[in-house]
């Protein structure tokens, strides 16, 4: 589908600047992810739309392999249609993004809303992007498949940053899509770090595998060495699901994330939303983009080195990573150990 070397993407890692580790990934035979975020290689945007056209651009300049970006779909992602729309305008203006940027990726929230953007419908007629979303649960990967996506993301509870309430693991979540949609292609993600886990993944009906974590504790990631560091010396156990802004979210232990409550179910956080809705009478945009600022400024403390009052976003994989390398060895690791798990598994069969 994506004419990659490797079945090894990087997660959408937003809000965070995934730029530079978007090129390694995809020079390395995988498929690199532009995340969203107000940031590009020259700092701070005015808004996401100038930060995705830049990233997207230095990427399409510094590497001639696939790639993909992604967009949060959320109800609280204020200017979201606007954002499918002007990107999906940019790359038909170019041809080499036309060829390279084949990718499209949605994540929290609804799956209809980049393809019924007319923007982006003109994108897909005329391109071979495909679009993907992300999904946590069965009853979401549903949606996606009557949205007529191209793909799934599916993503287990192990996996860092935002989840579903459900909380069902990957192993499981996967089997469950699996049986249901047979024929839809899937990346499987979250707690995947390994080859051993990636051959689990394509026997379990993925087409391959969507790693954050491993590719944060990489030499070729923007993240602060801080925030890498981290990672080789944490168990699985070192992260504690918490409630975000846009739901539940996995975050590594520290003040900050002991310090967030947490919203146990879809119910609950209903409620929540409509007894402050009840208390202000309504939302505003503006408030609505000052509690959303709020969680990016937490998260860019951490982004910053910052790792005591910091989001510090990571899955239960930091239990299997045990150094910090670059992304081509990486890859080239998880395919050679992912072959031999594989090659040797065929000899239980007689």
């Amino acid at each position: 589908m994506f004419g990659i070397k490797h079945p090894i993407a990087c997660a959408a890692m937003g809000p965070f600047r995934t730029t530079e580790l978007a090129v390694a990934v995809s020079d390395a035979g995988g498929l690199g992810m532009i995340s969203h975020t107000n940031v590009s290689m020259d700092g701070y945007e005015q808004n996401d739309i100038d930060a995705l056209k830049k990233n997207i651009d230095f990427v399409v300049e510094h590497t001639n392999k696939p790639f993909g970006f992604n967009i949060r779909t959320s109800r609280n992602e204020v200017g979201c249609d606007e954002l499918i729309s002007e990107t999906s305008k940019h790359i038909m203006a170019n041809p080499k993004l036309r060829e390279q940027c084949i990718y499209a990726l949605t994540s929290a929230g609804s799956a209809r809303r980049m393809p019924q953007n007319k923007d982006f419908q003109k994108l897909r007629e005329s391109t071979q992007i495909k679009h993907f979303h992300v999904a946590p649960a069965l009853w979401l990967a549903d949606k996606c498949v009557a949205a007529g996506c191209d793909g799934l993301v599916v993503t287990g509870f192990e996996g860092g940053g935002h989840q579903s309430y459900e909380k069902v693991a990957s192993l499981v979540l996967l089997q469950q899509v699996q049986q249901k949609h047979p024929d839809i292609p899937k990346i499987a993600c979250g707690g995947f770090a390994t080859g051993g886990g990636m051959a689990a993944a394509l026997t379990l009906g993925a087409g391959g595998i969507a790693m954050g974590s491993r590719f944060i504790a990489s030499k070729d990631s923007e993240f602060h060495e801080n925030y890498k560091n981290v990672v080789p010396l944490a168990k699985a156990s070192d992260t504690l699901v918490r409630t975000g802004i846009l739901g539940t979210i996995r975050l590594w232990r520290n003040k900050y994330a002991l310090a967030k409550g947490l919203v146990k179910s879809k119910e609950e956080k209903m409620i929540e939303e409509k007894e402050l809705s009840d208390h202000r009478i309504a939302i505003s945009k503006e408030e609505l983009a000052e509690e959303l600022r709020k969680d990016a400024i937490a998260a860019f403390a951490a982004y910053q080195g910052d790792m005591e009052n910091g989001a510090v976003l990571l899955g239960q994989s930091i239990g299997i990573i045990n150094q910090v390398e670059s992304v081509s060895d990486i890859i080239e690791t998880i395919i050679n150990d992912a072959e031999k798990t594989l090659k040797k598994a065929i000899t239980f069969v007689e």
